[in-house]
């Protein structure tokens, strides 16, 4: 005699949850860490220099930043993360935030906002942004000083970046909005797979075959998008859709499991304090 027997299988699809709100509405900030340990700082407008730390549940403010700015670049964990360049104008000051305080660090080589950054505060990477003209400049950044790298393929600003310093993203644009996304190996940048949608100034994080982008600025700078993408190192897919039209927000976490902060509105109050947390598909 032989028994079998089937153990059901529940798959739950992935899906984006309302998270607690941002103590200082805002847009335009910057956004590191993960969904369960998340930092947001910066933003505008005016341009802030203020902190929060999330745990998963509710935001609680943390020590400002030295220089207030918005559209920085960022990378790094909520103990340990960096900040660079930025608006008003083009700045170069960099900051790395170790939990508690930020500290001033060795300025950018091109100063410049709307930048796009990913990496960690000893292996840092600058790209792209804009002064008087959109940048196709890279820069690593190794703890003590800034350094060329290789050129974007594709000049832009107010993209959004993912990945490390020798695995990097530059993921879309702007303006016009472009589906550019390329791959850095530490040396030079070569174009991966296309964006679904051309965007810009959107919400994007994760690895270089793990990153994710939501809401994007479509036109008018009202006018902003639910959709979400993510990567798996060769193509982008259709992801499940934030709750709200959004742009000019910031994002940290992987395709499975992310945090999108802040965002613009065309009406008043403008500044918006959402958050929204993403989790993936599970299988039990």
């Amino acid at each position: 005699t032989e028994e079998y027997s089937v153990t059901a299988m529940t798959v739950t699809a992935g899906a984006w949850a309302a998270g607690g709100a941002l103590n200082t509405a805002r847009y335009f900030l910057g956004v590191t860490g993960t969904q369960t340990a998340g930092l947001a700082f910066g933003g505008s407008t005016p341009p802030k220099n203020v902190t929060e730390e999330y745990n998963g549940s509710a935001w609680t403010n943390g020590n400002n930043m030295g220089t207030a700015r918005y559209t920085p670049g960022t990378g790094g964990t909520q103990t340990a993360s960096i900040a660079f360049g930025g608006g008003p104008a083009g700045k170069d000051e960099t900051e790395t935030y170790d939990g508690t305080n930020w500290s001033e660090q060795p300025d950018l080589s091109t100063g410049r906002r709307s930048i796009g950054g990913c990496g960690t505060t000893t292996a840092g990477l600058a790209f792209g942004g804009f002064v008087t003209a959109v940048h196709d400049d890279t820069e690593e950044y190794d703890g003590s000083s800034w350094t060329a790298g290789g050129d974007l393929s594709t000049a832009r600003r107010i993209g959004a970046g993912a990945g490390t310093q020798t695995a990097g993203l530059a993921i879309g644009g702007g303006p016009p909005n472009t589906a550019e996304n390329e791959e850095y190996n530490g040396t030079a940048w070569t174009d991966g797979g296309d964006l679904l949608t051309a965007r810009r100034s959107g919400g994007g994080d994760g690895a270089q075959t793990t990153a994710f982008y939501a809401g994007v600025a479509t036109g008018a700078p009202a006018a902003g998008s639910t959709s979400a993408e993510g990567y798996d190192g060769t193509a982008w897919s259709t992801r499940p859709s934030i709750s709200s039209n959004r742009n000019y927000l910031a994002g940290c976490g992987t395709t499975t499991s992310a945090l999108i902060a802040g965002s613009y509105s065309g009406s008043a109050p403008y500044m918006l304090a959402l958050t929204e947390e993403f989790t993936g598909e599970t299988t039990a």
